[in-house]
């Protein structure tokens, strides 16, 4: 990641900047419902965003990470999804993602989280123990792309079901924004 690069906190002043990060980072992707600048939205209007970082350059928000409570069927408490991560099409492949993850499992670890999970690329998550957690399933997606990372050695068994923020569509009546 670049040297001048900064990981921090959001703040308020940063959502319009975060909105338009997450649209054009999914903008172009094929298995995107193109609803992630929506979902961040949900999340922080019910106050469920644990963790939401982003990264700048320059004084210029050029990524974002938000991380919101899961439930597990079995009980299992204290369990966090990732996603979305964003990141502009101009910084990608540069590191700015892994900056991201790497700082937000950190302050997960830091507020005594037991565990994350989320639905992501399989050559991409694994570099940071992301692993198939057998018996731990999310209903309707493939196993090959839901992976889970225990912080405690817990392996929970059962349904994850992520925060109903994850459900959010357009609903301002307006076609979705992209560039």
């Amino acid at each position: 990641m670049n040297p001048k690069s900064l990981i921090r906190n959001e703040t308020a002043a940063d959502v319009s900047a975060i909105t338009e990060v997450t649209v054009a980072a999914f903008e172009t992707l094929e298995i995107s419902n193109h609803t992630e600048q929506y979902i961040v939205a949900a999340l922080r209007a019910a106050g469920v965003l644990t963790v939401s970082l982003v990264a700048e350059v320059e004084g210029r928000v050029i990524g974002h990470i938000a991380f919101s409570p899961v439930t597990i069927s079995d009980g299992t408490q204290n369990w966090y999804g990732l996603g979305p991560v964003s990141v502009l099409p101009a910084y990608q492949r540069q590191g700015v993602g892994t900056a991201l993850i790497r700082e937000g499992l950190a302050r997960l670890k830091a507020i005594n989280a037991q565990g994350c999970c989320l639905v992501g690329h399989p050559d991409y998550y694994r570099k940071f123990g992301f692993t198939h957690l057998p018996g731990l399933v999310l209903e309707g997606v493939p196993p090959e792309v839901f992976f889970a990372l225990s912080f405690d050695g817990h392996a929970p068994q059962g349904t994850v079901t992520f925060h109903e923020g994850f459900q959010a569509e357009n609903t301002t009546g307006q076609p979705p924004v992209f560039r």
